[in-house]
């Protein structure tokens, strides 16, 4: 097992490596071309940087004439050889609904089409039961930055795009991972992500917790494979065989078994998968002081995955590393469960158990870079 120490100016970090079954082909989605090897992964704590929400940080652009070959005739824009690094696409965002869930798209979107338009920014007080969201006045809610823009046309000149759809953890939402989301989009993936009605926030909040999120998944490829009304756009530019899913905490365990749909798995701070037909890798994902889903039942739960599998577990991070959430600061310096406490917000208690946030955990931009190079070299 290859062992890495990575030092920075943070406490030194300990990012740990597993593989299993891998006769080193590939087992990714081959969203486009990468020369990363996985086992360099420790490489990612100098392009800790790149991880940050900035839409400007991208490497290198593209334009509707260039592109290299990918899967099956698929033409993609060159990619950075790191796999933390930010890729060359603009990220696109619509909201849609499916199946009555709210649901975020990101998708690569045709270059230069960004120029001279405004980012988008997240109102997280959306994701509070509608009679709360009024008690946080806008100079206290700290809204969440996307390094990605609103509507802006598909790539449509190069393609097709592998998919990922990702599934938010017990009282998060669709933008929780917003880093990752807008990370792998950069890179030549659509990404999905919907807001799971009955594990929510909103839901938390209000002391009800009934989700199917493993059913909302499918709907939405089945969504994506129709390609109608607000899924239209994507018509004809999707390389649908070539589906990635991942989840934090329950939306990791909630992936679990769906390897009958998706060739890669990538469970976070949750568990392990089991076998499916469509299956060709999984990564676990684990913070190692993780306070809500232990070490050790993440360890466990690679350990019975099927093979070939690989694992990452980052040392001083919690629960909410693979997430944006502890980092969602207002300008007073308040995260978001500080805020709805002084606001009064009804149930801010019953989140605060999951709230696994401490100052000396590892910084996040660099749980997110190591996270976004395993998981970007395993996905491509």
């Amino acid at each position: 097992m290859p062992v890495a120490r990575i030092r920075s100016a943070a406490p030194a970090l300990l990012l740990l490596i597993a593989c299993n079954g891998d006769d080193g082909g590939s087992t990714g989605l081959s969203a486009g071309s990468s020369a990363s090897a996985f086992t360099g992964a420790s490489a990612s704590a100098s392009a800790s940087a790149s991880a940050s929400e900035s839409a400007g940080e991208s490497e290198g652009s593209g334009t509707e004439g260039d592109g290299v070959p990918a899967c099956e005739g698929a033409r993609l824009l060159p990619l950075p050889e790191d796999p933390a690094a930010r890729g060359p696409w603009a990220v696109g965002a619509k909201t849609v609904v499916v199946a009555d869930r709210r649901t975020e798209i990101w998708y690569p979107a045709r270059p230069g089409s960004e120029a001279d338009l405004p980012t988008v920014s997240y109102d997280l007080r959306l994701q509070l039961p509608p009679a709360e969201q009024g008690k946080i006045p806008d100079e206290a809610n700290p809204f969440q930055p996307c390094a990605c823009y609103r509507d802006l046309p598909l790539d449509d000149a190069h393609g097709p795009y592998p998919v990922i759809v990702f599934i938010h953890g017990t009282a998060g939402f669709r933008t929780q991972s917003l880093t990752f989301m807008t990370h792998w989009a950069s890179r030549g993936f659509v990404v999905v992500a919907s807001d799971h009605d009955g594990i929510t926030l909103a839901d938390v909040l209000g002391g009800t917790i009934d989700a199917d999120q493993a059913g909302d998944a499918r709907r939405v490829l089945d969504a994506l494979a129709l390609a109608e009304g607000e899924f239209a756009f994507l018509g004809g530019h999707l390389d649908l065989p070539r589906i990635g899913m991942s989840g934090h905490s329950a939306g990791g365990m909630a992936i679990q078994g769906l390897g009958d749909r998706a060739q890669v798995l990538i469970p976070m701070a949750a568990g392990g998968v089991s076998s499916g037909a469509a299956l060709r890798s999984t990564l676990v994902l684990a913070a190692q002081s993780d306070q809500v889903v232990g070490y050790s039942d993440t360890k466990a739960g690679f350990e019975s995955s099927p093979a070939p599998r690989r694992f990452v577990g980052i040392a001083d991070t919690g629960h909410l590393a693979f997430s944006s959430l502890c980092s969602l600061k207002n300008g007073m310096g308040q995260d978001f469960l500080q805020i709805a406490d002084a606001a009064g917000v009804c149930g801010a208690q019953f989140a605060s158990a999951l709230f696994d946030c401490d100052p000396e955990y590892t910084a996040d931009e660099i749980s997110w870079s190591i996270s976004q190079y395993a998981s970007s070299a395993a996905l491509e």
